[in-house]
């Protein structure tokens, strides 16, 4: 399928006046070589038949702004007809029509269908990684795990008395940190990062998946050492990071009749400090990426959203770090 012209400057668009709003994201787009993520998105859009298609490119681009600004599909839609900086960005010229929501939210749908999220990641991680902004020697992984409240976590039924809860999500009961248990209907997204809060790998299950069942599965086998809480603690855990040579450093839990000894609560207070990085990460995603509550029904389509905010969050974190700001 061919597709649409986009990168010709009309004259309405040459005609502009420079503004450093329309340029804030300027730095974050020269981070990286947008052609090698294009070539990934060649296939998006395969058949030699029909109307011309949007440059997967481009609908790949706003999708991160649809991340960065917690915006619907619709919104989306809206926003990319009005704002200067999102058609700069997206390197949509002032004078062309913008996709609808259905097209947006087919092309995402695409992406989940095609299994692409994964090598998306890994081609900016490595990106990242040959700007010696992403360090890969050495590196370690800190693993851990965050509630999201379903979409229709309720238990209600529409007029025609069918229930409209999320089929695919699940009941998730955990404690507080003031001993009160909390239950979420929703989903679980698992997520691996290093030292300096770069997303390595993400999974995503229905709420009553248990964090361990998604440890291994997370780590590259090639990390010096691992990080995680007591949740993760188990001896099949402590074999596997053993056979692998990788340090273990998950936080040392207290059971019956066992408390904790000095030596495991020094241990416990000495990777602490590493540990908090992925709560850090986390706090992130929920606060200025919505995170918290899923935005569709199904666990692949807010499995695709979340993965999405993982690029999003490593491309926005690269660009921080070159500047010079680690926090």
């Amino acid at each position: 399928m061919a597709w649409k012209n986009t990168k010709q400057r009309s004259l309405a668009d040459s005609m502009l006046i420079e503004h450093d709003a329309v340029k804030e994201l300027d730095e974050v787009y020269s981070l990286i070589d947008w052609s090698r993520i294009e070539q990934l998105l060649t296939d998006v859009y395969s058949s030699p038949r029909g109307n011309k298609a949007w440059p997967p490119i481009m609908m790949f681009r706003a999708l991160l702004l649809q991340s960065w600004y917690k915006l619907s599909d619709e919104g989306l839609e809206k926003q990319w007809a009005r704002d200067l900086l999102f058609r700069r960005f997206t390197g949509l010229d002032i004078s062309e029509p913008v996709p609808d929501h259905s097209t947006i939210w087919r092309f995402r749908q695409k992406l989940n269908k095609d299994n692409l999220m994964d090598s998306l990641l890994s081609i900016l991680n490595n990106q990242l990684s040959e700007q010696g902004l992403y360090i890969k020697t050495g590196e370690v992984s800190i693993i851990d795990a965050s509630v999201i409240e379903a979409k229709n976590s309720r238990s209600n039924k529409d007029k025609n008395g069918n229930p409209t809860q999320d089929p695919e999500a699940a009941w998730n009961v955990k404690s507080g940190s003031d001993g009160k248990r909390k239950s979420t209907y929703g989903y679980k997204a698992h997520i691996n990062v290093d030292e300096d809060g770069f997303i390595k790998a993400m999974e995503f299950s229905a709420g009553n998946s248990h964090d361990s069942n998604h440890f291994t599965s997370l780590l590259s086998g090639n990390e010096s050492a691992a990080y995680a809480d007591s949740a993760y603690a188990s001896n099949k855990h402590s074999e596997y990071l053993k056979d692998k040579k990788i340090d273990e450093r998950i936080i040392k839990r207290a059971y019956r009749n066992k408390p904790l000894t000095k030596k495991d609560k020094d241990f416990n207070r000495l990777h602490a400090g590493v540990r908090c990085t992925v709560e850090r990460v986390f706090g992130v995603l929920k606060q200025h990426y919505a995170m918290s509550k899923a935005r569709y029904m199904g666990i692949d389509r807010n499995q695709t959203r979340v993965a999405l905010m993982a690029f999003a969050y490593n491309l926005k974190r690269g660009s921080h770090i070159q500047r010079g700001y680690y926090v």
